[in-house]
């Protein structure tokens, strides 16, 4: 492929338009395709803003091109990042177009973060060029980027990827077995699985849970990953450990029914105002700038 690429993503919406501003920003061309006409005349207002906030030229928006026409975006694309919503059959529905009107050397990628790529790639054709890159959000702000393949990916492919990737400033890492939630959302899952567990149990509330995380661990793991944590405490008392905590943690194959019944009952998060916990409007704007600012300001460790 040549050094400047012709990129397609696929939806407008939160992830789409920052994953179109990452390439942009490198250098790149790209077309974004939506049928929703609104989610299009606000793409390049929204990548401006972004690079605003970032401090870098807005000029990168001038690279990304709005279309309403699938055919259109992807005829002559290098690469195609679908970022359609978590449904395995639109996806599919997606990925089934994107064969037949896409170049046959296109690479063609989901940014799905949990559906295994081989469920999406199941009985289309080409499914050697067919893989996985799940970016985490907000994409122009969280480096890493899970590189996913199937048995059918051809590893030329996920080589490609990776080097496009780190073109681009971010931290590609291949995941070698396509499982769901790949790397990433199995341990953050996991993790959130037993912080629910903890609340409905009466252990502690939401607040405390959250502050525990924060204020301990949650801290140090930027910089000290838990594989890393073992082996600085040791194996051995990672060993003792486990053998005194793990029959006590969560295990249950199904969500929580704690969290079934604030879906039921209306208590969707933030969006409704109250979840684990009550919302104001203040309280939910100074929470999502200061991720935003956090994110920003981070440096990476050496």
């Amino acid at each position: 492929m040549s050094a400047k690429q012709k990129i397609a993503v696929i939806g407008a919406g939160l992830m789409g338009h920052g994953i179109a501003q990452v390439f942009a920003v490198g250098g790149h061309h790209v077309t974004v395709y939506d049928a929703y006409q609104p989610a299009l005349e606000s793409l390049s207002t929204r990548i401006a803003a972004n690079l605003r906030g970032l401090g870098l030229p807005e000029d990168a928006a001038g690279k990304v091109r709005g279309e309403g026409d699938l055919e259109k975006a992807v005829f002559d694309a290098d690469v195609v990042i679908e970022a359609a919503p978590e449904k395995l059959e639109l996806k599919r529905s997606i990925f089934a177009d994107l064969v037949s009107l896409a170049p046959r050397e296109a690479i063609l990628a989901s940014n799905t973060s949990v559906i295994p790529i081989t469920d999406i790639a199941d009985g289309l054709e080409t499914g050697d060029r067919i893989l996985g890159t799940h970016w985490w959000n907000p994409p122009f702000l969280v480096p890493l980027v899970e590189v996913v393949g199937t048995v059918g990916t051809a590893p030329g492919v996920v080589a490609a990827m990776i080097d496009l990737l780190a073109s681009v400033g971010k931290t590609p890492v291949h995941v070698k077995k396509d499982v769901a939630g790949f790397v990433g959302n199995r341990l953050q899952h996991a993790l959130w699985r037993e912080a629910i567990a903890i609340v409905a149990e009466g252990i502690a509330d939401a607040r405390t849970v959250d502050t525990v995380v924060k204020s301990s661990f949650g801290r140090r793991l930027a910089v000290l990953g838990p594989l890393e944590n073992a082996d600085l405490v040791g194996t051995d008392l990672t060993l003792d450990i486990h053998n005194v905590v793990l029959k006590h943690l969560n295990r249950e194959p199904s969500p929580s029914p704690y969290l079934a019944e604030l879906v039921g009952s209306g208590k969707l998060g933030m969006k409704s105002g109250e979840g684990f916990r009550t919302w104001s409007e203040e309280e939910m704007s100074t929470l999502r700038a200061r991720v935003a600012q956090y994110l920003r300001d981070f440096k990476a460790p050496d």
